[in-house]
């Protein structure tokens, strides 16, 4: 099969997402007991949990980001939206976005979920929690500064340690010459 220009494939009635860098290609899926396995050629490029029964999907946010990221108005429309909330946290933070701003909303939402791809989603999903809590808006710059704060200008300069090895000079039995 090949994969949609969504970066989607259909397998036994069901929707998968696959890695947006595998658009176009044709792929050999191989469905296994618990998993569906993508291969182009002999490589494994993709195993992805098996759904049961049909009219489902799997769509991971990883997988569709990188288009999302170039179009955020798209996120509103899109038809698995509800996927792109990877932690009930995610979704308090979409709703939060909702409420204060709905113009920018998606906008930012879909650079949280940008970042949680290209850095690490634990670190971000930690940093929406801080806001969370803390009644602050939880912003696309606000949590890109608690996951990598700003670099401070002012750089640290260090002094050479002063090292006395003489310890170490007693260790070594002197040599002595027999005459």
């Amino acid at each position: 099969m090949t994969v949609s220009q969504f970066s989607t494939i259909h397998v036994k009635a069901n929707v998968y997402s696959v890695p947006s860098r595998l658009i176009g290609t044709s792929l050999l899926v191989r469905l296994k007991a618990e998993t569906v396995e993508g291969y182009v050629g002999s490589t494994v490029v993709f195993t992805l949990p098996r759904l049961i029964g049909k009219q489902q999907h799997h769509i991971d946010y990883r997988h569709v980001i990188w288009s999302l990221v170039r179009k955020p108005g798209a996120f509103a429309a899109y038809r698995y939206r509800d996927d792109l909330f990877p932690t009930t946290l995610f979704r308090l933070a979409y709703d939060r976005l909702v409420e204060s701003s709905v113009q920018r909303a998606d906008r930012d939402y879909v650079r949280l979920l940008h970042l949680a791809a290209s850095t690490s989603e634990s670190e971000v999903e930690t940093a929406i929690a801080l806001l969370l809590e803390t009644s602050t808006l939880p912003t696309f710059d606000a949590v890109r500064d608690l996951v990598h704060p700003p670099h401070s200008s002012k750089v640290l300069t260090l002094s050479p340690p002063d090292l006395d090895l003489s310890p170490y000079d007693n260790l070594i039995p002197s040599r002595r010459t027999h005459v």
